[in-house]
């Protein structure tokens, strides 16, 4: 059994339907982000080498087959149809880490219309999580303004493989390690770590321990100092990395209690003990909003480990995403429900200084000063760009974040730009939502 069955059942269904009414035009479906969630003025595109290798691999086969019969209460033999499907469709998308705002596809594909419909739940699964994580993560680096952020994340994310993806994306937007061994180890991170309450508590003292793990490990090491009370602890570790010379390159580590006032005087007792170069970090339940007032405040934290509301994107765990038909076998379409009107017809997306960015039709010229933002990477099913390194995604952010404007960067209550519509597509929408309004003022009349 493959990926194939990762997919919601209303996705099997209509597909089957359109491969028996023999509906397999080529079909483009959008995803966006109708809005941003609160206290966000951006958002990093995430998620794209995940689809494209779900994309690439992907085929129905007769487990697949067996197991939809299954959930749907029907014989093998009905779904048939859907045996051997691959994808073999396009793509083209926005590149990771690159900014993105509300309404902007961050991707399009277009296929047969069975195969992009299939693909649907695996795609909005990867794109909405990872997105909304990143830029959890991008707004972290920001609030910690020059500081070291790492990720501690992976003992509360949804999952393991939650917790790589975090790892990963936190490192693409600027973060400094991660304490998940598996990730540092495959996307080439840093690894970061100290020890737990649960190692002190096992010795006797809390300066045998601290020594013990000096012995442990000779290289830098970074001492928990809040397991009973933190002053005290501060003056212990310091005596402790005094008395064997491991001052340079060594921390402590603040977890619990006044963050900024307990920083202010561990950083009293290290330089007083002539430890003026060992850093403090500081974790425990910290998002950009905790890391944002200590930074203001200026407690002397050299490095924030945020894990819990990071790993999982607390406050905005989830993003308005939608993946939306919009041109069926050359006709052009949309949704005018209430609230989620789509707007019609492939798309490019072109970046303009100051982040005017105008989307627009796929055929349009672009404007004088706009840079298209949605890349082919995807061609009969095949991938037409090399795999995004690391670094790569890395600098993309670090140069889309430079030119944002700073009320998008700001932690509270920032100002998102908007994106405008092209004329040419405000016109499209106009006729398609004409022609949808026209027909249905008919068919109401041939009911009444």
């Amino acid at each position: 059994m493959s990926n194939a069955t990762s997919t919601d059942l209303y996705e099997v269904t209509m597909a089957q339907s359109y491969l028996s009414e023999s509906m397999t035009g080529s079909a483009t479906f959008s995803l966006f982000v109708r809005n941003l969630p609160p206290d966000r003025g951006f958002l990093v595109c995430a998620g794209l080498e995940s689809v494209l290798d779900f994309l690439s691999a992907y085929r129905v086969d007769a487990d697949d087959v067996d197991v939809f019969a299954s959930v749907m209460g029907r014989p093998p033999e009905d779904l048939a149809p859907l045996l051997g499907l691959e994808f073999s469709g396009e793509v083209r998308a926005v590149p990771e880490g690159r900014i993105v705002l509300a309404g902007e596809p961050l991707l399009e594909i277009t296929a047969p219309l069975p195969q992009a419909q299939l693909v649907e739940t695996y795609v909005l699964n990867q794109l909405n999580h990872q997105t909304a994580i990143a830029s959890k993560c991008a707004r972290c680096v920001l609030a910690a303004d020059g500081h070291q952020v790492v990720d501690f994340s992976l003992r509360r994310t949804h999952g393991i493989e939650a917790g790589h993806r975090a790892a990963r994306l936190g490192a693409m937007v600027g973060f400094a390690g991660t304490s998940n061994v598996a990730a540092a180890h495959s996307e080439g991170l840093s690894a970061v770590g100290t020890m737990a309450h649960s190692y002190i508590e096992a010795f006797g003292l809390e300066e045998d321990a601290f020594r013990a793990f000096a012995r442990s490990h000779p290289g830098p090491v970074t001492l928990l100092v809040d397991t009973y009370d933190t002053v005290t602890g501060v003056a212990t570790a310091a005596r402790v990395l005094r008395d064997l010379g491991l001052g340079p390159g060594c921390a402590i580590r603040l977890d619990s209690g006044d963050l900024g006032a307990l920083a202010v005087r561990a950083r009293t007792i290290l330089d007083a003990a002539g430890l003026q170069e060992t850093r403090i970090v500081a974790s425990g339940g910290l998002d950009e909003f905790a890391v944002d007032s200590l930074v203001r405040s200026g407690a002397p934290i050299d490095t924030y480990a945020v894990g819990t509301r990071i790993g999982v994107s607390a406050d905005a765990p989830y993003l308005d995403s939608a993946y939306k038909l919009v041109e069926y076998d050359g006709r052009p379409v949309m949704k005018l429900s209430s609230a989620k009107v789509t707007a019609p017809g492939r798309k490019q997306v072109f970046r303009r200084p100051g982040y005017a960015d105008l989307i627009a039709l796929i055929d349009e010229p672009p404007p004088p000063d706009g840079v298209p933002l949605l890349e082919s990477v995807m061609r009969e099913g095949r991938r037409v760009s090399e795999r995004t390194e690391l670094l790569t995604a890395r600098q993309r952010f670090a140069a889309d974040l430079a030119e944002l404007p700073p009320g998008a960067r700001t932690i509270r209550a920032p100002v998102a730009p908007k994106a405008e519509l092209s004329g040419l597509l405000s016109s499209l929408a106009a006729h398609v939502r004409g022609y949808i309004e026209k027909n249905l003022i008919r068919d109401a009349g041939e009911v009444i």
